[in-house]
């Protein structure tokens, strides 16, 4: 029984990285020898153990037989001759299929290394068109090293083509495309993730309200960047610069889709179109299955980042229905989610880089004001006065509060002095 470290460890080792978790491959062994050695079973659908010290995973060396459609359709195999060149040939990309054994020597049967020199994501074998999941994992590889200077190799993206014209990603659980999304969004080149879909057509199919975007044109006065596309993507860059939420990061994607529904003629003009991407942004959180936290601030961006660009032109009273809209009394956190999408949205456009953006400062002072407003005396001022029984009471209440909250949003934009902001 042989144990050597595989996988991203080697990868991120070679390349000066931090090592993150460490997964090994055991040759010469088998499940009672595993179990017997003290080691947890954990895999599900093929031997994984726990080593009983560190915790660390370790496989037995496998090999695969595709039987059927989809990322689920294989057969794994396991016995005390698979070797560990077999094992590694059934993974995916060639920087992922190397070694190491205990005293540092590197088992490299594919030109792992030389690709990592190269910066160069290439397929191992022509077994990676068995898998659809490769397909995202290439191009969230993509986004993670995009700092490095990597780029996919020609014959990978073609046979990642091939994936996509045969059907193969419609049979992708939603869970698992929502976890490679978010991965990739994680790793702060999100944009790089879905330049690379696009290149190999995935992203008509996972992404369609995304794909849309493409040649779809902005004002030039406002977007000297034209494409919707580009900007949506510019816009994904700076909100991955300014935070670290993946909720912010997804909501920057969605934004915007609803341009891709304005007919051409209107073009470049898009009127109403946060309204019209509010259906289009449920469609993908839907179908996704995203997370409630990330399909909320999407949604709220979606429909509302005009209104916070514009914010220094509204009337206290359309200002305190987008505040109850965004709901900064008991969502603060999000709210400034919200703003930091608006921000990412302004600066996300070829030239804008740097603008300043006063909306958000403004926006959040309003927000101060109108949580200034104490609801709970107005609502037992109002108690006080009336019969409980009395049907009213309670829309009475409603109504006191929030002309409260449009008083004190009136006296916050007399005495704010915008062009200091």
């Amino acid at each position: 029984m042989k144990s050597y470290l595989v996988g991203g460890a080697v990868r991120d080792q070679l390349l000066g990285l931090p090592v993150k978790d460490r997964d090994y491959v055991v040759v010469g062994s088998s499940v009672d020898d595993m179990l017997a050695a003290g080691f947890t079973p954990v895999g599900q659908d093929f031997p994984v153990f726990l080593h009983p010290a560190t915790k660390d995973e370790y496989a037995l060396a496998r090999t695969e037989r595709k039987t059927a459609k989809g990322y689920k359709g294989f057969v794994f195999h396991t016995a005390h001759d698979v070797t560990i060149e077999q094992d590694l040939a059934r993974r995916d990309l060639t920087i992922n299929a190397m070694a190491m054994e205990d005293n540092g020597d590197i088992i490299d049967p594919y030109g792992g290394q030389q690709d990592l020199s190269d910066r160069v994501l290439r397929h191992v074998t022509d077994a990676f068109a068995e898998d659809p999941v490769r397909v995202l994992r290439v191009a969230r590889f993509h986004a993670r090293l995009a700092d490095h200077g990597f780029s996919v190799a020609p014959e990978t993206l073609a046979l990642m083509r091939s994936l996509v014209d045969q059907g193969e990603l419609e049979t992708l659980v939603a869970e698992r495309v929502w976890a490679e999304t978010l991965q990739a969004l994680m790793t702060g080149f999100g944009s790089v993730y879905f330049k690379t879909l696009r290149a190999c057509g995935a992203l008509r199919v996972i992404f369609p309200e995304i794909d849309a975007l493409y040649g779809v044109p902005q004002p030039a006065q406002w977007h000297p960047e034209i494409d919707t596309a580009v900007h949506t993507f510019m816009v994904l860059d700076q909100a991955s610069a300014l935070s670290d939420s993946g909720a912010v990061r997804f909501a920057a994607l969605c934004h915007d889709v609803g341009k891709g529904t304005t007919p051409s003629a209107l073009w470049p003009k898009h009127h109403g179109h946060e309204s019209a991407g509010v259906p289009l942004v449920k469609s993908l959180c839907h179908r996704l299955k995203v997370p409630s936290d990330c399909t909320a601030l999407a949604l709220l961006s979606c429909e509302y980042h005009g209104h916070c660009h514009k914010v220094l032109e509204l009337k206290p009273s359309t200002l305190a229905t987008l505040l109850a809209s965004l709901d900064v009394q008991r969502r603060p956190e999000r709210f400034e989610q919200f703003l930091t999408v608006c921000l990412a949205d302004a600066r996300g456009r070829l030239g804008f880089e740097d603008r300043a953006y006063p909306q958000a400062e403004y926006l959040r002072g309003a927000a101060d004001a109108y949580r200034a407003v104490d609801a709970a005396h107005i609502a037992q001022t109002i108690t006080d006065k009336t019969e409980p029984a009395e049907s009213n009471q309670g829309e009475a209440i409603r109504t006191a509060i929030h002309m409260a909250r449009i008083a004190a949003l009136k006296t916050y934009k007399n005495t704010t002095p915008i062009n200091s902001k």
